[in-house]
Parts: structure tokens; C-alpha cells; sequence
């Protein structure tokens, strides 16, 4: 099969820009984290890059994207010749358009990599500030294997989920749904965090809220559009539906804010602008640019009233995982059932606004349910496990001391040199970052309901 090299050079830069939206969330992360707590944020999600790169080329794509030769195992794990990767060094994987051609299939696995590592480390957003590095490698890893992987082959290799039709065209279910659910279960084996909800949970730095939330949706680009594997009309639907869908939907969630609380905020615009991103994720391919408005506007302004769900619910999800990514992703599957209409593709299922039955809408449905009940429990049970042996949880004086100084023998912020000024700027800086080290709150956002500030 003939390697189209365009196409090919599209996904070597989309791969890129999807491993930049790693250290772009753990800036969106680390800045709403409390000051003491911000390096072992971030650390979470650029270890994740390890040891997911690690399991992905051992086995991860193996298990993910390949035929293990039993037709009733295949439906729930692949497992054929590509561990190692050596097997694939030499093949060919044909790209999402309609004229024959391919790339090399070690790209498209490179691409796929990218995908596993950051929704490996969207998780660690619903444990901030009271979770061990070393429990948080273990899990990255465990769950990586157990979860990611099948779940991967379930809907986008050739899986039992696959073959009953249901679409997710860049991962909607495969990995906001995924990492909500298992962020889900993490947030009730850790516990709360000491103080919540009672004590402020307030971001300790909004700029680094919304640097992390530019490179996301930067990098989203290549998420999105590459999931076609190739270029053509598709690539550039998926493209115009993704800016679409995300300035709507960071839109609809400042609009909230304004008439619920009073003002809009950078932490609402952010958040919305990633809620947009995660629902317009699995249906970027298959909608109208009209639809795209409307699904940014759902997602924005639901997933703005569904982070406040926790403080009902009783689960101390730090960053909102669950709110934006499990809510986000599910809205954007079941859409598809509603509002797909795949304007570049000759498919036998549209929506139900289309004309076509329940049946479209009906897998749509399962897909997150089946999907998000798997990842919780497998989760749940990993994250038991873990804490049962070597301890998930770090001591409580660690929570109050700061991780960062305990967990890693580093401090984000130079808190001293202030002190030695001269001066009543001198003394506001002080008084100012001393304030910020000694916050006992958390860093996520308010209540609904009340304004939103930084620590400091």
C-alpha cells in the first residue's frame, strides 16, 4: 500500500501536538492547585509520559491495535506480534480517507501513545494535593494496562464495542468518559482532603490556569483533526467543529457565572473552553458546523452546573475531572445519536434528528455506561489495592506541610527572598507569599455561587 507522505507528515505534527497537551494540563492543573502542592501536580502528569510510553511500546499497542487470532478473546484484548513494536517497524496502516493510502504504522501507533499518556494523566486531577508520587507511578502504569488498553481495542480496534457500531471518532468514551470514571474512584479510595468543603478551595495561580488551557486547546488541533489519519474534508471538519464547539462552550460557561454568580471568571473561561473540547471530541467528524454550536453550549453550560455536583454528592474531585471529562465526554457520545449526520462519509446511521431510529442512539448510550462502569470498578479495585499495600494517601501533616517539600525535596515558589527586601512593597510581597504558604484550604474552584480568586 502506497505511504502518502503528506498524510504522513500531518500525523508526525498532529502526534506532536497532542504530547504538548500533557504539560499543557499539568499547567491547566498545577495552577489550580494550592502553592505548596503545584510540583507534584505537575510531576503526575509528566511521569505519565514514562510510564505509559514505557507499557505502550512493551505490550500497550499490542493489546490495544492488534489481532490476537481467537475470535471470542479478540472481542475484549488484542495481543498479536507487535510487542515490542519490532513487528510493526516495517508495516503500513491505511489513513481515514477514501483514496487508498497509508502511513507508516509506527506513526499512527506514536499517535495512539499520545492519546494513552494524557488520559492517564487526566485522572490525577481528582487527587490533588493528598496523593503519593510513588502510589500515583504504580497506578499510572496498572491502569494503563488494565483499562486504557482494552478499552482502546473495545472501540477503536476490533472489539465487541467496535463491531456493534458504536463511534467515538477521537475519543470521547475511549478517554474523557475513561478518566472520569476512574477519577471518580479515586476520589472515594483517597477521601477528602482535610478542611473540604468547609475551608476555601481556591486556585493558588490563574495565569497558569489559563496557559495550560491555550496549550490544550492548541494541541486539541492535532487530537481532533489527526484522528482521521490522513487530510481531507474530515481533517477539516474536525478541525472548524473543534474551534467551534470550544469558544461556544467557554462562552456558555462565563454566561453562567455572570447571572448565577455575578461575574465571569478566567478559571470559567478556561473551564468551559476545555468542556467544549471534550464534547465536541467523539462527534468533531460527524457533525454539522451548526451542530458543533449547539453541542459547545450544552456541554459549557452543563458541565459548568455539574462540577458543583461533588458538593451534594459528598466526593472531594479536586479539579473538577468528573464534572468537565466524564459529564464533557458523555454528553459529546450521546450526541452522536442525535445529531450525527457524517457529512464526508457514506455511513448507514445518523441520528435521530436525521431520520434514522433509536438504534444509533441507543449504542451511544451504552458506549459510556459500559465504558465508564468498567473503568470504575478497575479503578476502584487498583486504587484499594495500592493503598492497602504501600499506601495511596499521604499523612495528614504532609497534607498540611505541602508535598511538594516532603514528596520531592522541592518548593515551587523562592518564598524567602521576599522576607529580605526593604520596604513596604518589600513587606506586601512578604506578608503576600506568606499567606500562600500557609493555606490550609485546597485549589479547586468555589462553590457555585461564589466568586472565584486566587490563593494569593
Amino acid at each position: 500500500m502506497k505511504i502518502d507522505t503528506g498524510a504522513t507528515a500531518w500525523m508526525i505534527v498532529a502526534t506532536a501536538l497532542v504530547l504538548f497537551m500533557t504539560p499543557g494540563l499539568a499547567f491547566f492543573y498545577g495552577g489550580m492547585t494550592r502553592a505548596k502542592s503545584v510540583l507534584n501536580m505537575m510531576m503526575m502528569s509528566f511521569v505519565s509520559i514514562v510510564t505509559v510510553t514505557v507499557a505502550w511500546t512493551i505490550y500497550g499497542h499490542s493489546l490495544a491495535f492488534t489481532d490476537n487470532g481467537n475470535s471470542f478473546l479478540n472481542k475484549f484484548i488484542g495481543g498479536g506480534s507487535a510487542i515490542g513494536l519490532q513487528s510493526i517497524l516495517q508495516k503500513t496502516w491505511p489513513t481515514g480517507t477514501a483514496d487508498g493510502t497509508s502511513i507508516p504504522t509506527l506513526v499512527y501507533s506514536a499517535f495512539q501513545l499520545t492519546f494513552a499518556i494524557i488520559t492517564v494523566a487526566l485522572i490525577s486531577g481528582a487527587i490533588a494535593d493528598r496523593a503519593k508520587f510513588g502510589g500515583w507511578v504504580i497506578f499510572s502504569a496498572a491502569w494503563a494496562t488494565l483499562v486504557y488498553f482494552p478499552v482502546a481495542h473495545w472501540v477503536w480496534g476490533t472489539g465487541w464495542l467496535n463491531s456493534l457500531g458504536i463511534e467515538d471518532f477521537a475519543g470521547g468514551t475511549v478517554v474523557h468518559v475513561n478518566a472520569g470514571a476512574a477519577a471518580l474512584a479515586l476520589a472515594f479510595v483517597l477521601g477528602r482532603r482535610k478542611g473540604w468543603p468547609k475551608e476555601p478551595m481556591r486556585p493558588h495561580n490563574l495565569p497558569f490556569v489559563l496557559l495550560g488551557a491555550a496549550i490544550l486547546w492548541f494541541g486539541w488541533f492535532g487530537f481532533n483533526a489527526g484522528s482521521e489519519i490522513g487530510v481531507d474534508g474530515t481533517t477539516a471538519l474536525a478541525f472548524m467543529n473543534t474551534q467551534i464547539a470550544t469558544a461556544v462552550a467557554a462562552g456558555a460557561w462565563i454566561l453562567v457565572e455572570k447571572f448565577r454568580d455575578g461575574a465571569p471568571t478566567s478559571l470559567g473561561i478556561a473551564s468551559g473552553a476545555v468542556a467544549g473540547l471534550v464534547a465536541v471530541t467523539p462527534a468533531c467528524g460527524f457533525i454539522d458546523p451548526w451542530a458543533a454550536i449547539v453541542l459547545g453550549f450544552v456541554a459549557g453550560a452543563g458541565c459548568s452546573y455539574a462540577v458543583g455536583l461533588k458538593y451534594k454528592a459528598g466526593f472531594d474531585d479536586s479539579l473538577d475531572v468528573v464534572g468537565v471529562h466524564l459529564v464533557g465526554g458523555a454528553i459529546g457520545a450521546v450526541s452522536l445519536g442525535f445529531i450525527a449526520r457524517y457529512p464526508f462519509l457514506d455511513q448507514q446511521s445518523q441520528g435521530l434528528f436525521y431520520g434514522d431510529g433509536f438504534k444509533q442512539l441507543g449504542l451511544q448510550v451504552l458506549g459510556p455506561i459500559v465504558v465508564g462502569g468498567y473503568s470504575f470498578v478497575m479503578a476502584f479495585i487498583i486504587g484499594k489495592v495500592i493503598d492497602k499495600t504501600i499506601g495511596f494517601r499521604v499523612e495528614e501533616e504532609v497534607e498540611v506541610t505541602g508535598i511538594d517539600a516532603v514528596e520531592h525535596a522541592e518548593t515551587s515558589y523562592d518564598l524567602t527572598s521576599a522576607s529580605t527586601g526593604t520596604g513596604a512593597l518589600a513587606a506586601a510581597v512578604a506578608a503576600s507569599a506568606s499567606a500562600t504558604a500557609a493555606a490550609a484550604g485546597g485549589a479547586d474552584r468555589s462553590k457555585p455561587g461564589q466568586k472565584v480568586e486566587a490563593e494569593a
